[in-house]
């Protein structure tokens, strides 16, 4: 494709709210507040903002130039930037979002059906027997292509017209939701000791390796890094736009809705005495005990239900719509095809490798930590050596729109030293988890 005949964004808002659209997603609800409560409270949250600061931000702003700067998708754009050797860095990238987009969508089919449950007829008494019925098997496949079909839809008809303004409607909407339940979640009778639990502070947790470990891992998934989702929606920005600004605004906006996910989630379970029930499982949290805490509300537990799965939605939409993206604009650049052949192809590919995460949980766990855990970091890692080490000018680049900025030399130099170390860390645990995760799957019974 033409660079010049490429889509743009209409407005900076249209791609701000696109890319924060991005990075919030499922874990939001719930994995950071999980990890803040359990390592120290409000210890982590300092140790996750400069892990976003030091590992975050420079990856993001990294992807933010090779994309604006080439205005190609990951392949091309790789190659673009750094040359033929690191074409393979873009196939990781395509990979990644082909593999997390398979299960995501399987987990994005169950919060829908949960959101049309608690409008039609609420929620179930037995939580982890109801999902248990409908996690696998026909009914989750459905759900899974039904939640692909809806995500093609929108990115086939383009930028502007599909991702664009599906996302100016729907963030604004996220975040009126999530604050609104926090507000009610803060009336409840048990608040304060949710609000007590979940921002503990004990800054001996500071010191500790694992939890520095889960402050940096938390930091770089949550922002949607090393699958080049930033990276192609900013192949569709013009050169005017201030790159450490759009950055900043991304990290913010997903650090404030992670957080304040917490200011609903705990209050609501200590007012309803299921403090014990919290349990370190993402899927067991929104899927089992959150219902379970629904359900014994009556009519109010519905109506609040209905609303928390309807943000749950949202986030798990725009992140959607991001990974389809990255694939759709990699077929299209590589292969010359129009927007909607692309995009619904791609969608079917991509819905068909998911119908095993639709049969097995454990396989779904299996592709999780392959493409979470494995090809995130991996992806990151690289291009951080890229454009640290590999391209001259990258200062230069990024300094387009945002010459008044002196620290763009720091910003090099935590892509050069700090970001590859961190990133070499948790790479190598979470290589171990998936081998881990692989072993249980396949190993046979004793």
């Amino acid at each position: 494709m033409n660079r010049d005949s490429r889509e743009r964004w209409s407005s900076q808002l249209g791609f701000t709210l696109a890319a924060v659209g991005s990075a919030v997603g499922l874990g939001n609800m719930w994995r950071f507040s999980y990890m803040t409560a359990e390592n120290g409270g409000a210890a982590f949250v300092v140790l996750y903002v400069a892990m976003t600061l030091l590992v975050g931000l420079p990856v993001m702003l990294a992807e933010l130039t090779v994309g604006r700067s080439s205005r190609r998708s990951p392949i091309q754009a790789l190659v673009y930037f750094g040359g033929s050797a690191w074409k393979p860095l873009g196939v990781l990238f395509v990979t990644a979002g082909v593999v997390i987009l398979s299960y995501y969508s399987v987990i994005a089919g169950w919060t829908v059906r949960y959101a049309v449950e608690a409008v039609t007829g609420g929620f179930a008494e037995d939580s982890a027997a109801h999902f248990g019925a409908i996690a696998t098997g026909t009914r989750a496949v459905v759900w899974h292509l039904g939640f692909m079909a809806v995500t093609a839809a929108v990115v086939s008809v383009g930028i502007r017209s599909g991702i664009e303004r599906v996302s100016l409607i729907l963030m604004p909407l996220l975040g009126v939701l999530v604050i609104g339940l926090a507000i009610y979640a803060a009336t409840l009778d048990g608040a304060a000791a949710g609000y007590a639990y979940y921002l503990q502070t004990d800054f001996r947790e500071v010191l500790s390796f694992d939890v520095l470990k889960d402050a940096a891992s938390q930091a770089f998934f949550s922002l949607s890094l090393g699958m080049g989702a930033m990276l192609t929606y900013a192949s569709y920005l013009s050169r005017e736009h201030h790159l450490p600004d759009e950055s900043l605004m991304i990290a913010v906006s997903d650090f404030g809705v992670a957080f304040v996910a917490g200011l609903v989630v705990f209050p609501l379970l200590f007012a309803l005495g299921l403090e014990k029930d919290v349990v370190a499982s993402t899927v067991g949290a929104l899927f089992i005990t959150l219902p379970k805490a629904f359900a014994s509300m009556g009519a109010a537990g519905q109506v609040i239900g209905a609303l928390f799965f309807l943000a749950l939605v949202v986030g798990a939409l725009t992140s959607a719509i991001s990974l389809l993206e990255v694939v759709v604009a990699s077929v299209i650049d590589g292969l010359g095809w129009a927007r909607p052949r692309a995009a619904w192809i791609a969608a079917l590919g991509i819905a068909l490798l998911g119908i095993p995460s639709a049969l097995s949980q454990d396989f779904l766990g299996l592709m999780d930590q392959i493409g979470a855990n494995v090809c995130l970091p991996l992806g990151a890692l690289l291009l951080s050596l890229m454009v640290g080490w590999g391209r001259r000018d990258a200062v230069a680049e990024v300094s387009v729109g945002a010459e008044g900025v002196r620290w763009f030399f720091l910003w090099r130099g935590l892509l050069r030293f700090v970001v590859p170390a961190v990133l070499a860390v948790v790479l190598v645990l979470s290589v171990g988890d998936t081998w881990k995760a692989f072993a249980g799957l396949f190993s046979s019974p004793a």
